[in-house]
């Protein structure tokens, strides 16, 4: 591992233990030539999956976009960023082990409604709204009815 700070190519590993759920490893590492200290960060490699939008356009998929999603609608809710995180973590790890490399956004978009039902309805009905473009006031209300509905058969 080259060190950041004289850019020698030999370190020794000081300090190992996982990181982020066990999904990496984290690595406090010290140089041998100039005996600096910094950490390193292990992952395994994922293949890239690409985001099939609506117009047909290709692009890669982004945790950051489904998460800056997901805060808008909690907006002014009682939902903590960490779960928020976390199941925008669970998406991408859901998609990677999919076995599939094109997923398109209505079935990103459908995962986030699934988990955002689960954690607030507020919050769901909000990006439904958006994701689904409700065309008037029927359209949704037929979803808070479905809603609603739901909720009454607990």
């Amino acid at each position: 591992m080259k060190c950041p700070y004289c850019g020698f190519n030999e370190s020794k590993v000081i300090d190992s233990r996982p990181a982020d759920e066990n999904s990496s490893i984290r690595r406090r590492r010290e140089c041998l030539s100039c005996s600096n200290r910094f950490t390193t960060y292990e992952t395994v490699e994922s293949l890239p999956v690409v985001v099939v939008k609506k117009d047909g356009s290709r692009q890669s998929f982004e945790r950051g976009k489904v998460l800056s999603g997901m805060i808008r609608a909690c907006e002014k809710r009682p939902v903590p960023v960490a779960k928020l995180e976390k199941i925008a973590a669970d998406i991408e790890k859901e998609l990677q082990s999919s076995m599939e490399r094109e997923i398109s956004t209505e079935i990103i978009g459908e995962r986030v409604m699934e988990h955002l039902r689960a954690i607030d309805q507020v919050a769901y009905v909000r990006f439904a709204s958006v994701y689904r473009q409700f065309q008037d006031i029927d359209s949704f209300m037929e979803e808070l009815s479905k809603l609603l509905a739901e909720r009454n058969q607990r």
